[in-house]
Order: structure tokens, then sequence, then C-alpha cells
């Protein structure tokens, strides 16, 4: 493959964070936890434990990605994503949202980040 193709091909992978994205992706996961641990938004934060504070288990995890796969057309293999969370284990909402602009900029690269 010439580096034309390479970069091409690297560049289609990635995706632009906006402050929209980002937006839509914070909203997206407090109205999924909201919804699916029956508590109203408000009481969801940044700091919020998943398991501690909203009883989440990795089912919901597991759909919320399903979610941003299919709203971001994203080709990411799930092992990619389990590899990553072993490395990067996520507690709160706030880091999960974080988890999900990687996942959503990075696609199956996103093993190769710190």
């Amino acid at each position: 493959m010439s580096f034309s193709l390479f970069l091409k091909e690297f560049v289609r992978r990635m995706t632009e964070i906006t402050e929209q994205i980002r937006k839509e992706v914070k909203e997206v996961v407090y109205n999924f936890f909201a919804e699916e641990c029956e508590v109203e938004i408000d009481e969801i934060n940044d700091q919020t434990n998943i398991i501690k504070d909203l009883d989440g288990d990795s089912l919901m995890f597991l759909e919320l990605i399903e979610i941003f796969k299919k709203k971001y057309k994203l080709g990411i293999e799930l092992k990619t994503i389990g590899k990553y969370t072993v490395r990067h284990p996520v507690e709160t909402i706030g880091e999960l949202v974080q988890m999900q602009l990687l996942i959503i900029e990075k696609g199956n690269d996103i093993l190769l980040t710190n």
C-alpha cells in the first residue's frame, strides 16, 4: 500500500471530536443511565459512580457501545474495546463519556493510545 493510500485510510478511520459530538455523547450517556437505572437525570453528574451509585452493569456498557457504533457508524470490534477497558477501566460517568469519545475518535486504533 502506498503512503498516500495509507494516509487516506488513516484519516478516514479517525473522527474529529467537535463540541457538538462531545455534547451529544454526554447527553446520550446521561439519558441512557437515567432511563436504564430509573433515576432522574439531574441526579447524574460526571463523578457519579456507575456501579455504586447507579447499580449499573457490564450489559449496560455493551448496550451503550452498540448505540454509539450505530450512531457514528463505527467499525470497532468489541474485543478491541474489551482489551482497552481492561487496561483503562472506567468507574464514573465522566470517565465513560471520555472513553466513548476516544472510541469514536480512534476506532480500532484505540489500543495505540495511552
